[in-house]
């Protein structure tokens, strides 16, 4: 009964990532979402539906998915908070991006009670999430990664140990911080480029061949921007200005300048005030394209 692996959690991310674990661990998974749909949708792969009680009692294993720092809190150390259930020897994996001082209070609080705790936040599409190709970045003790990595290669192509407690929330903040900062050079390229009669198209697949090349130009850009598709249910301009602001907290925190990221939340923002904060975050280029009035 024991070992079985619960997960918490079955969004737009989430739901992918289960199912694959499922599919890949030989081992039965229970899962647990406020949406039924997602959960509906798992059963054909042999996932349970259970409560988060359920999942604490049965599960040596537990995964967490959810939108960010404020529901991991609320799951972990709300009413009812997973911290309270979960027994001595069982292994709490954060896979949701979220700060990384909670991620240091949970690793303290599950170790008080002999639990182990994880933070190892997702990189990458949904897609990747899909085809089981996510980059994994993980903030753990080593023997807590021996232990659970290959249970994330399920999940991820690549799979890094960053370092002690928060190390994974740290270098998966940064890294959105810096993909942020470069969809916005994107963006402004773009705009600029249209406004002097240059092809989209054309500047995109050039900068491909130089200098200027990079995953945010081939996905973001080349996928998103210049064909103009934002849809919803993706990764949207609201949970992107979260993780960005994860980001921000981190640079006042330690007094580091943080201007480029500044520059991105206020793109961002702009996004959201324009009615986009729903829709995939590369809309932000909606942002530049009516501060220029084309």
């Amino acid at each position: 009964m024991t070992d079985m692996i619960g997960f918490i959690g079955v969004g737009t991310m989430g739901e992918p990532m289960c199912r694959n674990l499922a599919k890949k661990s030989g081992t039965q998974v229970l899962a647990a979402d406020r949406d039924a749909a997602p959960l509906g949708r798992l059963a054909a792969d042999g996932v349970k539906t259970a409560s988060v009680d359920e999942i604490a009692a049965a599960c040596r294993t537990i995964f967490l998915s959810l939108p960010g720092g404020k529901e991991v809190e609320q799951v972990c150390l709300g009413d009812g908070a997973l911290l309270s259930k979960v027994k001595p020897g069982w292994t709490v994996v954060d896979l949701s991006t979220a700060p990384v001082s909670l991620a240091r209070r949970l690793y303290a609080a599950m170790e008080g009670q002999a639990t182990a705790f994880a933070d190892a936040p997702v990189a990458r599409t949904r897609q990747a999430a899909i085809d089981g190709t996510l980059s994994i970045m993980v903030g753990a003790t080593p023997e807590t990664f021996a232990r659970i990595e290959p249970l994330l290669r399920h999940m991820a192509s690549e799979v890094t140990h960053c370092g002690e407690a928060g190390a994974g929330q740290a270098v998966k903040i940064l890294n959105n911080m810096i993909l942020f900062q470069t969809v916005v050079a994107l963006g402004e390229a773009l705009s600029i480029a249209r406004a002097h009669g240059v092809d989209g198209k054309v500047l995109f697949e050039t900068l491909t061949k130089g200098s200027a090349d990079s995953f945010a130009l081939r996905n973001h850009g080349m996928k998103a921007m210049l064909p103009g598709v934002f849809p919803e249910r993706a990764f949207s301009t609201e949970y992107a200005l979260k993780d960005l602001g994860y980001a921000i907290e981190m640079a006042e925190e330690k007094g580091v300048p943080a201007l480029g990221a500044d520059v991105a939340r206020e793109v961002m923002e702009r996004a959201v005030e324009l009615g986009h904060g729903k829709e995939y975050w590369p809309v932000l280029l909606r942002s530049i394209e009516d501060a220029t009035g084309e």
